[in-house]
């Protein structure tokens, strides 16, 4: 792989500067980088932004509506957006179950869900984790029954992150309890307004009810709503995770949050002196910036493997793995670079005009601290996601 720049390549990132300039908002880019929640108006702005210059689904085949950019150019859009403090796209829907919806999807589940994904119609979130199986994913214990034409589905999920905002979720449920564990599951679209439907919000660390638990009681599920085969589901999950775990390695926001970090430690601390000047710091920082470089060169080298349909092999558990600690690494020295004032504050303090004490850019650099300890988890968790490399490429 070429690591220069082509003179196209340039022009792209070109392209992209001058349309963030363009379209992101001032106050937009500062609650991003201020770590203030935009909510799901300020999400869904972005993406009809996005979706109107035709560039929100830009890993999608153009066939189905998309940008189909290799790569390199994803890449470089990532790492821009990052830059800009451009709101996440969030990637349920459009990186999660999209693919799986255009590879192993009927046609009419294509023609119907995939211009409602890109239009904004269709909220999505996602039903894997549950109480007792995380990890363990294959041991999950919701259960989907065939009553006629319909699935009757009961059971709980959690972990269910911005669920408060979907009105879709795509679901893991066991139709064959009698199977494998594996081999007992399905992958079901359930709509989020079907009664029996309950959602239960998680407050976590940092303050915020991001990720919730959902509940279902004898909740009717059109056959129709099947993906796939039955009791075929542990095979497109996979295929979902692999494309999930990619996403998770998150070079652009660790882009951006290095430079984050350069920018603090260059400030004048108490005694004058910069706390780049620190061997100690400068040498974490050296490393993650070294680890970081040989992140996104092996980013876009799975990321190509997607774009010629291939699933991500166990490169992408390499990535999620290596993309979640530098994150937190990242987090973790931001924290230190800001010190007291990255200590986190009581709700009720910052409320109206209350702000935090101290530079704005230490504002959240604790909500981020905490709130990143979930990636070591989510996708799989890096526990798990080691086992996997250790099976796939040392045998056992």
């Amino acid at each position: 792989m070429d690591l220069n720049y082509s003179d196209e390549e340039k022009a792209f990132r070109a392209e992209v500067r001058a349309f963030l300039a363009e379209n992101l908002p001032a106050e937009v880019s500062d609650k991003v980088r201020r770590g203030i929640s935009l909510g799901k108006e300020g999400h869904e702005k972005w993406h009809a932004t996005l979706n109107a210059r035709g560039w929100l689904a830009y890993n999608w085949p153009r066939e189905f509506g998309g940008a189909e950019w290799n790569a390199v150019q994803r890449h470089i859009f990532e790492e821009e957006c990052a830059a800009a403090y451009a709101p996440r796209i969030v990637p349920f829907g459009l990186s999660m179950l999209a693919p799986v919806l255009q590879k192993f999807g009927t046609k009419e589940q294509q023609d119907h869900y995939l211009p409602r994904i890109l239009s904004g119609d269709d909220w999505w979130c996602q039903g894997y984790s549950e109480p007792g199986a995380g990890s363990d994913l294959a041991s999950l214990k919701t259960r989907a029954v065939r009553d006629g034409d319909h699935y009757v589905v009961n059971g709980q999920k959690t972990w269910t992150t911005l669920g408060q905002y979907a009105n879709w979720i795509f679901c893991l449920v066991r139709t064959d309890p009698e199977a494998k564990q594996q081999e007992g599951i399905s992958f079901l679209l359930i709509d989020m307004t079907t009664p029996g439907i309950t959602v239960r919000p998680i407050v976590l660390l940092d303050g915020t009810p991001e990720v919730n638990e959902v509940f279902f009681d004898d909740v009717r599920v059109p056959v129709e709503n099947l993906v796939g085969e039955e009791n075929k589901g542990w095979t497109y999950a996979k295929y979902l995770l692999t494309h999930e775990r990619t996403n998770i390695a998150g070079v652009g926001f660790s882009q951006a949050g290095l430079d984050a970090v350069k920018r603090i430690a260059r400030i004048e601390t108490a005694n004058g002196r910069p706390l780049i000047e620190n061997p100690h710091f400068a040498a974490r920082l050296a490393q993650i910036e070294i680890d970081l470089m040989a992140m996104a060169t092996t980013n876009m080298r799975i990321i190509s493997q997607a774009a010629s349909g291939q699933a991500p092999g166990v490169e992408s558990s390499m990535l999620k793995v290596k993309g979640t600690i530098i994150r937190q690494e990242i987090n973790d020295l931001t924290r230190r670079a800001v010190g007291p004032y990255a200590m986190p504050f009581a709700s009720e303090a910052v409320e109206g005009d209350n702000a935090p004490i101290g530079p704005d850019y230490a504002g959240p650099v604790a909500a981020h601290y905490f709130n990143n300890r979930k990636l070591s988890i989510f996708g799989g968790s890096n526990e798990i996601q080691r086992g996997i490399i250790a099976k796939v490429k040392m045998g056992g």
